[in-house]
């Protein structure tokens, strides 16, 4: 199964929330057309049936690309404690 980037996945993501904030404060066909554009892409690239669904995959998968640097980060800072005995 292909993995989405998670750098797209957030800008997606980002669209998505920006775009239900400016269909609630003033209802545009524009903005619609837009909303629904980018609500499909986020459901295909997620493989989701709806959005809610495309969004919770979203999350769980930003959520997962994040630990492994988080990871990282916390090994380098153990490592930095330990010196070998030459």
């Amino acid at each position: 199964m292909l993995v989405p980037d998670p750098k797209v996945v957030r800008k997606l993501l980002t669209r998505y929330a920006s775009l239900r904030i400016a269909q609630a404060e003033r209802e545009r066909q524009e903005t619609t057309r837009e909303l629904d554009d980018v609500t499909y892409t986020l459901c295909v690239m997620m493989s989701a049936a709806d959005i809610h669904e495309a969004v919770e995959k979203a999350d769980a998968l930003l959520l997962a690309a994040a630990r492994p640097a988080e990871t990282a980060a916390a090994d380098a800072d153990d490592e930095e404690g330990l010196r070998l005995a030459v």
